[in-house]
């Protein structure tokens, strides 16, 4: 397990110490991408930086929920596909395929 460090960032202005595995570039960037996010929703009118900040986690919480269910759908296409494959190869080495 690797080891936890403290990583200082600034969110909307606020100074956040966190604990972390994960390498203080990583958690910059995920940090630049919230920022990112809220100014965009601050360019479309929202004013108050709390209800920005609301809106882009919950945006990013329906992306992510999203995705999830996209992975989720695409691994049980694959494993119906394996099926339907392993039971025509089946088919095959048994000699039922009618040929």
């Amino acid at each position: 397990m690797a080891e936890r460090a403290r990583v200082e960032l600034v969110l909307l202005g606020q100074t956040l110490t966190i604990r972390t595995e994960a390498s203080p570039e990583y958690v910059q960037k995920l940090a630049s991408y919230i920022e990112g996010r809220v100014a965009t929703l601050r360019q479309s009118g929202i004013r108050d930086g709390m209800t920005a900040l609301s809106l882009a986690a919950l945006d990013m919480a329906d992306e992510l929920f999203r995705a999830r269910a996209d992975r989720d759908r695409q691994q049980e296409d694959v494993g119906a596909r394996l099926g339907e494959l392993a039971a025509l190869l089946d088919r095959e080495l048994s000699g039922e395929s009618g040929t």
